[in-house]
Order: C-alpha cells, then structure tokens, then sequence
C-alpha cells in the first residue's frame, strides 16, 4: 500500500501508526526519507542533496546552512525568517509570487534585479535524508538591502521597523565576518587558520607521550562485533581475528574527531613485524580524550545492540556518527563485501 492509500485510509493509518511506533528513530528516519523520495519522483522532481550542514552565526541569530552536491551554498527558508523577527506562515502569500517576508507593496520599489534573481526557493534533501527548503545565500544581504534602503526613505510601517533593525544586525554581522575571510583569502592564511584549528583539537585529544595501559574497550564491544559477524565468542582470553582491529579503527577511531586517527597513526606507528609500542587509547588524554573514547563507545555499543546484522550496524553509524572526509557507504556490497568497505 502506498503511503497516499495509507493517508486516505483511516483503519490502515491507524495500522500504520501502531506499526510505526515499534520502529527505531533511524528506523522511522528511513521510513520517512522513502516516503520524501516517492513523492518526489511522483510529482517528477529532481532534488539536489546537501553534502555538508552547519549553523552559521550572525548576531544574535542562528541560521541553518548547507552545500548542496552542485556546491550551491543554501540558508534554511525558516531561519531567513527566524533571523528578521518575521514567524513562519507558509512559502508565499495569497495573491503574490513574492516570498512573506517581501509580500508588502511599499517594499517592491526597493526590490532590486539581483534580489529578484534569487527569489527561487531551492527544494533538497539534507545529509541525512530529510526533506527540506531553502534560499541562495547571497540572498540574505540583498533581503537586508532591501529593508535598508526603504527605511532610508522613510517608506517602511511601523510594524516593519523592527525588520529593519534585524537588517541592520545581520549586515553588520556580515560586514565583520566578511572582512576577516577577505584577508584570510587574499593572504592564503584560511589554510593555516584550518592547521591550527586541527592542531587545537589533537591538543586537547592525545598526549605527547602514550600513558600506562589501562582496560578501556568493554568486554561487550568485542561481543558485539563477534554476533554481528556470526563468529563463535569463546572469551577474551583467545586470539581476535586481525579484522577486529580494522573495525575498531573504523568504527571508533575515524569517528572519534577530525584528525584523530591519522595523528595516531604517526604518532603509534607499526614495527617491521607489524606490532606498535602501544595501544591507540594510551595516547588520548585524561581530560578530554578518554571522556569522549568512552562516550562513543557506548553510544557505538547501543547501536550494536539495535543492530540485527553486520551491514545493519555499519549503515547506522554512518549515519550518526560520519567519518570525516568520508562519503555515506552505500547499500552496494554484501554481507561478507563489508570488511572490504571499510579498510584498515
């Protein structure tokens, strides 16, 4: 049954929300994003998806944006909005082609080509698959402009005042962050600026000499990865396969934070026989880094359990926890492909 039938059907809807209500998050997620994706190619549309996400701040306002996968930078349509002081009310008012927050006539003498030229709101997907909606970037100083420049002229209403003023934050905003990425892009030092950024993070994350060995991978992570892959558990005490410790790597290690791994790569490096001197966990500090291996742990042992195969767990830490620098694996390899997939 399709999701329009479930909709014109009551008693299948009503099966249809018990039957929901067994499912997991990424469970509901998927199902939600199937659906988004019927829709779609119903009404014969071609969405772009977004391959990076962030919130840009500006102000006092906070703006949801992303890169779509044809490198359009795109602010969310609700926090264009939410950044004005304007309440979300539908994409266009009755009677207009204009977006809300340019509906009112007094505005339209203000309304310059380029602005017009970005009015198209862009449908997409997000990384994670949900269905959303938004605006060229270079949209939100125009809209500003626009504002500006019919306060300026003394042709705004009183209850567009308070518009103006948000304007003027965000230009001001704009203005500052625009300067220091002009210098760091004419200088080259946007790069250096990116170094320290990392740097900054392994500081904080692994030490300069490796610490004295200590028990911090639990028992159940091993476990689960042994259930996961059909394989006989007969205790700690025996020998894991090799593979194990590509899958620590992968699904601990990598996602752990930016850089990580490869610093512990240089830094604990393999011998001639393939041995290192010392665990990867014996580098991480005790304040910052051994906090976060724990916490990812059990948030990657929780998905163990949820899991009912190895390409089932797999699918689901990428998608809560993506490695840097690293694409969604796809649904292309089978069961015994997966070691393969995710190299050591």
């Amino acid at each position: 049954m399709t999701e329009e039938a479930k909709i014109e059907n009551p008693i299948a809807s009503l099966g249809g929300k018990a039957s929901s209500e067994k499912l997991t998050p990424e469970e509901r997620k998927e199902r939600a994003r199937r659906a988004a994706d019927a829709r779609w190619q119903k009404e014969g549309k071609s969405v772009p998806k977004a391959t990076h996400e962030g919130v840009m701040n500006i102000g006092d306002s906070e703006i949801p944006c992303f890169v779509l996968e044809n490198g359009e930078r795109v602010l969310s349509t609700r926090g264009v909005m939410k950044s004005l002081g304007r309440r979300w009310r539908g994409r266009k008012y009755p009677g207009t082609e204009l977006p809300v927050f340019l509906e009112a006539k007094n505005l339209k003498p203000f309304i310059s080509n380029d602005l017009e030229a970005v009015l198209s709101v862009i449908e997409f997907r997000t990384p994670h698959g949900a269905r959303a909606e938004g605006f060229k970037a270079k949209l939100l100083p125009l809209l500003c402009e626009t504002y500006l420049r019919a306060r300026d002229a003394n042709a705004l209403a009183p209850a567009q005042i308070p518009v103006a003023v948000k304007a003027d934050i965000l230009m001001r905003g704009l203005a500052h962050v625009g300067i220091i990425a002009l210098v760091d892009e004419a200088t080259g030092y946007q790069e250096v600026r990116d170094r320290f950024a990392l740097q900054a993070i392994l500081d904080r994350f692994l030490r300069k000499e490796f610490a004295a060995w200590a028990k911090r991978f639990p028992d159940e992570f091993y476990k689960e990865i042994f259930r996961l892959r059909g394989w006989e558990w007969r205790g700690m005490k025996i020998n894991r396969p090799q593979c194990v410790a590509n899958y620590t790597k992968d699904l601990v290690y990598a996602r752990l934070a930016p850089g990580v791994l490869e610093e512990l790569e240089t830094r604990n490096p393999k011998d001639d026989r393939g041995y290192r001197v010392a665990k990867h966990h014996q580098w991480l500090t005790e304040d910052v880094g051994h906090p976060a291996l724990a916490q990812h742990l059990y948030a990657i042992i929780g998905l163990m359990r949820l899991a009912d195969s190895w390409s089932h767990l797999m699918r689901m830490a990428d998608r809560a926890y993506p490695k840097r620098g690293h694409s969604i694996q796809l649904d292309l390899f089978g069961e015994e492909d997966f070691p393969s997939a995710h190299p050591r």
